[in-house]
């Protein structure tokens, strides 16, 4: 096939520097650019934005708009396998310090009373709702976990083939107005606890945020069979913003954490009384 060489385009807006790089591909046809507006609320002196573009019967645009070693992950329409593999090569290390990772495996009264959390500027999430009830359900419900059930949305979902073990990289992609946005995740552990005459059962995973997501911290999502024989599924996260569009939106984003917490509880319902019916 024949080979399409890469066109960089280097342009100045005071004293910001931006480039803008298409690199070659050989399903690359023709790159046009009519009219490119970008945005930037930065204060370092190099920002990089790579614009892919495939054809495909439906056209999409993939941004990767980098700010030193911030990106953000923009996608135009629903995000392919493909997309997502890219996302998630491209992100890097953990975005959020060592000291905190697994700190969500820690109870929900701990979490509340750190501290530290807070000082750093991390702001919590939580939310718990009744699914279900009995050990049948709760078994039914932590499969629904470990198929990503719990996002079985039109706005927002993850690869359902994506393993939940601990180590594992995955990609949240989440629509916002016009471009979906993809945010890479890393599978920080992955807790279960047998039900006894002692103890009731539980399944629980935590993840965390990579470099190119725009938030930092760790989510844990649980599900449990309680002494009373009753199923809760359960959302608890820490998080700050890690990018400057996150820092400028964060009371939308914080309002987004809640809509996703009612949205995704009752998802996890639904699917469950679908397997009753």
């Amino acid at each position: 096939m024949t080979q399409y060489p890469s066109i960089t385009i280097c342009f100045t807006v005071g004293p910001k520097f931006f480039n803008l790089v298409c690199p070659s591909d050989s399903r690359m046809k023709e790159v046009t650019f009519v009219y490119l507006h970008v945005f930037f609320f930065s204060f370092e002196p190099k920002t990089q934005l790579e614009l892919h573009r495939y054809e495909s019967k439906k056209l999409n645009f993939i941004f990767f708009v980098q700010r030193n070693k911030e990106m953000v992950f923009l996608c135009w329409a629903r995000p392919s396998p493909q997309e997502q593999k890219s996302c998630i090569d491209r992100s890097g290390a953990f975005n959020y310090d060592a000291k905190y990772r697994g700190a969500t495996a820690k109870p929900l009264s701990f979490v509340k009373e750190d501290k530290e959390l807070s000082h750093e500027g991390f702001a919590l999430n939580h939310a718990r709702g009744l699914v279900g009830s009995g050990i049948e359900a709760y078994e039914k419900g932590k499969n629904a976990l470990q198929a990503w059930r719990h996002f079985g949305l039109n706005w927002a979902f993850v690869d359902p083939k994506t393993p939940v073990q601990n180590g594992a990289k995955f990609c949240v992609c989440v629509k916002e107005f016009f471009p979906w946005v993809m945010m890479p995740l890393k599978v920080v552990y992955v807790d279960e606890k047998r039900s006894t005459k002692q103890s009731k059962a539980s399944f629980c995973f935590g993840s965390g945020t990579l470099q190119g997501h725009l938030l930092a911290g760790e989510e844990r999502l649980s599900i449990e069979l309680d002494e009373n024989d009753q199923v809760w599924y359960e959302i608890l996260s820490f998080s700050k913003p890690a990018h400057v569009l996150s820092f400028i939106g964060y009371p939308y984003v914080m309002l987004r954490q809640k809509y996703f917490s009612h949205q995704s509880t009752n998802a996890v319902l639904k699917h469950l009384n679908s397997l009753q019916s």
